[in-house]
């Protein structure tokens, strides 16, 4: 790589630094975490997401309790040796001005080294900021000549590339850094952009220089599913590529990195399992219930590809545990593949539009006709809550197209709902059920679609109607809940289970609505009753619903499985036995295909794999996993928020949009309908 492409990188890795600080300055602001000092830090604010105060929420706890747990050890024995905090790539971060604050420098110092650019910045704004240098105490302007811009009593900020080892070596001896001293080595994003062997040579030199360490990064991993594709797509759009990850994809290979450098132990997770293990229930639900949230699924991909890691040297540190043995939070890997489901895609661009949206729902009409509805997608250029209405058709050459239609006649609109769900009444009726339009406003009212044909019965001039129908007084106000046809003594009723509200996190009650007078009526159930769940999967079965995943009132998938079995007074829970059994999942589709129950795509947390197709069998309740093939679909498949259709006698199942809001990473919409062959289920029947 030339001088130039170096300095355009190194430009673009410290634009990231800028983006970082305004997002912890605005975690600070609404109430995530105590930091008067972020803001001081950075020009300017800005106001992010929920999601990405999530994401920044665990960073900042992760690498908090490595800084408190080092400090503990270090500075808890009389007469040790002042401790020593280094943090490589600190940026605008605010962690001396807290450590400070909150007396924990009494017995240690802190080194920050950045970009000569990025060092000067910062040193500039304690300087003009009376809060800051009160913290600091008296301090000195380092010479400009120099690689040290500011210098006081426990605190020594420098302006080094990391990549010159030998001059940051000199320069941090030069600033007062005692190799023999405890030190904890920091670096939060950092390695991740340094080009592979140039992070190695950090990590050996970090492990040949100080004999008493501890050394925690925070970093991306899981680069080859779906998500992790898109991650790398983004970093590479901002010419700040990450590096590292083919050849150290996962935890396991983080570790083993470390320790052959020469550290002496090393502990590692992903952000979810740091999350349920090591953050007290009550923190967890003082968070959860700050904002408005409903991005559960790229809340927990988010957390699945990052990690945090602590290596350490030294007697005294490697007896630190920074991360305690926990059974809060075990794995349940799926079992090994039974085989692999090809997937292929089924429309293209020029087969007309296409479905790109997620939160939408679909069903099929008739063989050749699957009606799409609402969501959160593409139209007219932009990213909204869609309007339009999708078809998928085929005609006699079996090929499936797509075509976008808006409502019409002078009744009700579309309302923009997402997270509804929709129920088949006739070929030409379908019914519309629950709801939101934001994550503080629910789709009130049931709505009904009328399908209408063309006088030459071309699916091409489809128009959709949307009327306001069900009972006058209904105040069915949830959404990702699930609908279910059920039959009880030869009346058929649509089941209407769990979801959330503005109110409830998670509901666990169900509601029966009967389908010949659009009225809600009582049924009795029996049995013990559920726990409470949304974006769980449901389909009807032998007269009554099968209800599988989910995720629970702690935010956590279920990996349940119940039957809401008819009984002669009305119906029973039943709770399925499954073996082996299965990784909780949520945010899948679900079918019942000769006797048994496939659980398709969703997102998981228990399990560093990637959520295939999982095939129970209702008599016996065997379970087993297949992966699905994705060589012949040329982007990332993301299988969650999606809609899926059964076509049973083609053996085949259509998967209809899916994707999300991937973080800070932008919103990704699956392009294309893709195609599932499932011929080889009942090949091994």
């Amino acid at each position: 790589m030339g001088p130039r492409s170096r300095e355009r990188r190194a430009g673009a890795v410290q634009s990231t630094n800028d983006s970082s600080a305004l997002s912890k300055s605005s975690l600070a602001t609404h109430g995530y975490v105590h930091d008067p000092f972020a803001a001081l830090l950075v020009p300017g604010t800005a106001r992010r997401a929920p999601l990405i105060h999530r994401g920044y929420y665990v960073r900042a706890r992760a690498v908090g309790h490595c800084v408190r747990a080092f400090l503990e050890r270090t500075c808890a024995a009389p007469g040790a040796p002042r401790a020593q905090i280094v943090s490589l790539g600190a940026g605008s971060d605010s962690l001396y001005f807290r450590l400070k604050s909150e007396g924990r420098l009494a017995e240690a110092a802190v080194w920050e080294v950045d970009f000569p650019d990025v060092a000067r910045r910062k040193a500039e704004r304690i300087r003009d900021t009376p809060e800051l240098c009160a913290l600091t105490g008296p301090f000195q302007n380092g010479d400009p000549a120099s690689a040290l811009c500011f210098e006081s009593l426990d605190y020594r900020l420098l302006g080094l590339d990391l990549r010159q080892l030998p001059r940051l070596d000199q320069a941090l001896a030069a600033a007062g850094l005692h190799a023999a001293a405890p030190t904890l080595l920091l670096a939060e994003a950092v390695l991740t952009y340094l080009d592979p062997d140039e992070a190695a040579a950090l990590i050996a030199w970090a492990a040949q220089r100080f004999p008493d360490a501890l050394f925690v990064i925070y970093e991306q991993m899981r680069p080859h599913d779906a998500f992790g594709q898109f991650m790398q797509q983004h970093f590479r759009q901002l010419n700040s590529p990450l590096h590292g990850l083919d050849r150290f994809p996962d935890v396991q290979a983080q570790q083993h990195r470390f320790l052959q450098a020469g550290w002496t132990a090393c502990s590692a997770m992903d952000m979810n399992k740091f999350y349920r293990c090591f953050l007290p229930p009550e923190e967890c639900q003082r968070v959860e219930n700050l904002e408005p949230f409903d991005e559960f699924e790229e809340w927990h991909l988010k957390c699945a590809h990052y990690f945090i890691l602590a290596a350490s040297r030294g007697d005294a540190l490697t007896q630190t545990l920074v991360f305690p043995p926990s059974e809060a939070f075990p794995r349940v890997d799926p079992d090994s593949p039974s085989g692999v489901l090809p997937a292929s895609v089924v429309t293209s661009d020029n087969q007309g539009p296409n479905l790109r949206r997620y939160g939408h729902a679909s069903v099929l009409l008739s063989p050749s006709i699957i009606l799409s509805a609402g969501g959160f997608g593409e139209q007219e250029g932009r990213h909204c809550r869609v309007s339009k209405f999708h078809l998928l058709s085929r005609h006699c050459d079996f090929e499936w197209k797509g075509n976008q239609i808006r409502s019409c006649g002078t009744g009700a609109q579309w309302d923009g709902r997402l997270y509804h769900t929709m129920t088949r009444l006739s070929d030409t009726q379908v019914l519309v059920l629950g709801g939101r339009l934001s994550p503080v406003t629910p789709a009130l009212g049931i709505l009904q679609l009328g399908v209408c044909k063309s006088e030459d019965n071309s699916t091409g001039d489809l128009n959709v109607t949307v009327t306001k129908a069900g009972p006058e007084d209904s105040t069915l106000s949830c959404w990702r809940h699930s609908t279910t046809e059920v039959s009880c003594k030869n009346q058929k009723y649509l089941f209407v289970y769990g979801g959330r509200s503005v109110v409830e996190p998670v509901l666990s009650d169900w509601h029966f609505l009967h389908m010949g007078t659009m009225a809600w009526v009582s049924i009795p159930v029996k049995g013990e009753a559920p726990e409470g769940r949304h974006s769980h999967s449901a389909c009807s079965w032998q007269g009554g619903a099968l209800i599988a995943g989910g995720l629970g009132a702690s935010e956590e998938p279920l990996s349940s499985v119940l039957f809401l079995k008819p009984i002669s007074c009305g119906f029973l829970w039943e709770s399925i036995v499954i073996q082996p059994p299965i990784t909780p999942r949520y945010s899948h589709t679900a079918h019942v295909l000769n006797g048994k129950l496939l659980l398709v795509g969703g997102v998981w947390i228990h399990s560093s794999s990637i959520p295939g197709v999982t095939i129970i069998d209702l008599t016996t309740g065997l379970s087993s996993e297949y992966q699905i093939d994705t060589t012949r679909v040329p982007w990332p498949l993301m299988l969650h928020n999606h809609t899926s259709i059964l076509l049973p006698e083609e053996q085949q199942l259509l998967l209809l949009g899916g994707g999300g809001n991937c973080f800070s990473f932008g919103t990704y919409f699956n392009p294309h309908a893709v195609t599932l062959d499932l011929s080889s289920l009942s090949a091994g029947q």
